[in-house]
């Protein structure tokens, strides 16, 4: 069966039409950002943000009709917000955003300057081993482009929304997560511009039902991008975790990272060097494969902390590919250990910095 071309997905949009409107959505200019890949339909519904209520309806009847077509495998349709001219006002109020996570009590970002350095891998273990330390855990993965988390804790269900406006999130390993990856197949490449992101971002941290958690941890895109910044203007982060290899090239970018998070006044916790070094399992020789030493000599340089290393290790990578982090299958293992030191000095750096909120009610 031929997989269907823009124009056939084009026409299928065009029987939907837009509430209060003679026209359909397509003539009214909601659709934008039209990906088709072997079957695969990923597409925008640029709205007013007022009316995102409303049109959850019209984003559903758009899936479905898009679905119905012959080769279509997966459908994923998603309303972003677009404010079209407005009539000029003599003296127009600013919209307050809304408040994100507000019943988070503390957000750190795991980050690196760049991929393939085990960013996600440290933040899935650093979850669970908050987790172990009795804090109540969550976990958010902030990479659109390339989400790590549903491999990383073994999730394959996809998230439900009882009301249509709201997402309940899963758990994994007694942590609840919530990424992109549970919303759209596997194989699906997320080719989106900067605005799309930043608000699939905004939604996942303001309709996922994520409920009272004493800690949040966000896994970052690799480098500096439209993530970063959106998180750091939206969310109250209360440091940073910079993820790097003791290699050279990787520094370099890993002090990039952290001259971004200063620049957007989040305070950087201080760095992790993972792969620090492989001990054969045969006959326990040590090899420093990507030098040694490099993060912590990189964090005194930068004036911030070095929280610790990780070694190189089959067990490590074989958790994260079969869904259980090491800190949650071998709990007492000298893996799990040192992550839960690291995360021992990450709490004991911002755990003091919660304040409960008053809730003020105007009557």
């Amino acid at each position: 069966m031929a997989p269907p071309s823009e124009a056939d997905i084009t026409e299928a949009l065009k029987s939907i039409p837009l509430p209060g409107s003679d026209q359909n959505i397509v003539d009214a200019g909601l659709v934008s950002g039209l990906v088709l890949k072997d079957g695969h339909v990923q597409f925008t519904l640029e709205i007013d943000p007022n009316e995102a209520e409303q049109m959850e309806p019209v984003r559903k009847a758009a899936e479905a009709v898009v679905t119905g077509r012959d080769g279509v495998l997966s459908v994923t349709a998603v309303l972003t917000a677009h404010v079209g001219a407005q009539p000029q006002q003599a003296a127009p109020q600013p919209e307050k955003p809304r408040e994100l996570l507000p019943q988070v009590g503390t957000i750190i970002a795991v980050a690196s300057g760049k991929g393939g350095v085990g960013k996600s891998t440290t933040a899935a273990n650093l979850a669970v081993a908050f987790l172990q330390m009795g804090l109540k855990t969550a976990m958010l993965d902030a990479d659109i482009y390339g989400p790590s988390l549903p491999m990383m804790m073994g999730i394959t269900d996809r998230p439900s929304s009882p009301d249509g406006k709201t997402i309940i999130p899963l758990e994994a390993h007694g942590i609840t997560c919530m990424s992109i990856g549970l919303l759209v197949p596997q194989e699906t490449a997320m080719i989106w511009r900067g605005p799309m992101v930043m608000g699939a971002l905004e939604q996942m941290m303001g309709d996922v039902q994520w409920g009272p958690q004493d800690i949040l941890v966000v896994d970052m895109p690799p480098g500096t991008g439209d993530a970063q910044l959106t998180m750091a203007q939206r969310v109250p982060i209360a440091g940073s975790v910079i993820v790097s290899t003791p290699q050279d090239l990787s520094l370099i970018d890993a002090r990039k990272g952290l001259d971004m998070f200063r620049k957007v006044d989040v305070p950087v916790l201080g760095f992790v060097e993972n792969m620090s070094y492989f001990v054969c399992p045969s006959c326990g020789e040590r090899s420093d494969i990507f030098a040694h030493g490099g993060a912590e000599e990189t964090a005194a340089q930068m004036g911030v902390d070095f929280l610790g290393e990780i070694p190189l290790d089959m067990a490590i990578r074989e958790g994260g590919d079969g869904g259980t982090p090491i800190v949650a299958s071998h709990p007492d293992g000298p893996h799990a250990i040192a992550y839960r030191a690291i995360a021992e000095k990450i709490w004991a750096k911002v755990g003091s910095n919660q304040v409960e909120t008053p809730n003020i009610v105007f009557e």
